[in-house]
């Protein structure tokens, strides 16, 4: 990437979502799995440019909105604790668990630290010897690699006091999900630049053979999407199923093969719960036993009880592609970002937290 402005530019964005119009030989409907995609696509009105040719359906890919109130109140317990410093990124700070959140137990006397790294945390650790640092480790893929390394320094400087609550999540298994649904509305789907930077192509290569369906890989500012949608209209227009990657400035083939090595070594797979969800196989990362000692659920002897998050249908409907925002009945008015009722409103990535802020 040469400047960002180049990837922003109304000229250019016009110009291809013109070309995009002119090609359709009906309207399609493409999903998007990442929370930052569908804020750039309301946000610069991408929806409404394409309202002709594509109905745009917005998948569960914001970790904030998908990480388990069970979960959340977790953190909250652990940051309550006199001996804890709890450390997170600022986005989890509002999200409710199942009554309050982590900015009302900082407001109670708990100290909660927002980092923008896990190793900041582990700074922390160090720097504070007879406190219990935990790192709240949510996020995807592409955060994995980090909080993995902070993990390996812990246990070559037997830092034992540093810890992570996990909540790591993989967006394949999700994508299958959605993808293997009877009623599956979705036509195409534009994959998750970031993601597939450290997963590579292989993953979605899988998924649009076993399903039958065409996948972009693409960014995240308007030009991005723009393309990637044309590309996979173009695939739709010829009725093949293939998967292209278009944002090959940032990704290979392969992936970040050295990122993959990491996770592999320090965290295996599991079930996991996603909030509005459930339960998805083999979705989630948990910590091997050999760094046991660094998981805070083991340390601290947290319950790996099922959630018991919410689940109301028109949230499942919309994390699906069965349903936009705004046609959920409490959209606007019981739901919103101050008071949030389901998983796609309690981040400001989310879905629903996009259509009320750009509406």
């Amino acid at each position: 990437m040469k400047f960002l402005d180049e990837y922003r530019d109304s000229s250019a964005a016009l110009k291809i979502a013109e070309s995009i119009n002119g090609m359709v030989s009906r309207k399609w409907r493409i999903m998007e799995v990442c929370g930052g995609q569908t804020h750039s696509i309301v946000r610069f009105g991408i929806n409404t440019m394409l309202s002709e040719s594509v109905d745009f359906l917005h998948g569960p890919g914001c970790p904030v909105c998908v990480t388990p109130a069970e979960r959340i109140d977790d953190a909250i317990t652990l940051a309550c604790r006199e001996e804890v410093i709890f450390c997170t990124f600022g986005d989890m700070m509002r999200v409710p668990g199942t009554s309050v959140d982590l900015m009302s137990a900082r407001s109670r006397g708990a100290d909660v630290r927002i980092v923008y790294s896990p190793l900041e945390s582990l700074d922390i650790a160090r720097q504070f010897p007879d406190k219990r640092v935990v790192f709240f480790g949510i996020g995807f893929e592409t955060t994995a690699p980090l909080i993995a390394a902070s993990i390996l320094q812990a246990d070559a400087r037997d830092c034992r006091n540093y810890h992570v609550l996990s909540s790591l999540r993989l967006i394949p298994p999700a994508i299958e999900m959605v993808l293997s649904a009877e009623d599956r509305p979705i036509d195409a789907l534009l994959a998750p630049g970031h993601v597939c930077t450290i997963t590579g192509v292989e993953p979605y290569r899988v998924l649009s053979e076993k399903y039958g369906v065409p996948i972009v890989i693409t960014g995240f500012e308007p030009v991005d999407i723009l393309s990637g949608v044309k590309t996979a209209i173009g695939l739709l227009e010829l009725s093949e199923n293939d998967v292209v990657n278009d944002y090959s400035r940032s990704v290979r083939l392969e992936g970040n093969t050295e990122a993959q090595r990491i996770i592999d070594r320090v965290f295996e797979s599991e079930n996991a719960e996603w909030r509005g969800l459930g339960s998805i196989s083999i979705s989630g990362l948990k910590i091997r036993d050999e760094f046991l000692k660094f998981d805070a659920a083991s340390e601290f002897g947290l319950s790996n009880a099922a959630s018991a998050d919410e689940k109301r249908n028109e949230c499942i409907d919309v994390l699906m592609g069965r349903m936009k925002p705004e046609e959920c009945s409490a959209f606007g008015s019981e739901c919103s970002p101050d008071h949030p009722l389901g998983p796609l409103m309690v981040s400001s990535e989310g879905a629903c937290a996009a259509y009320y802020r750009y509406r």
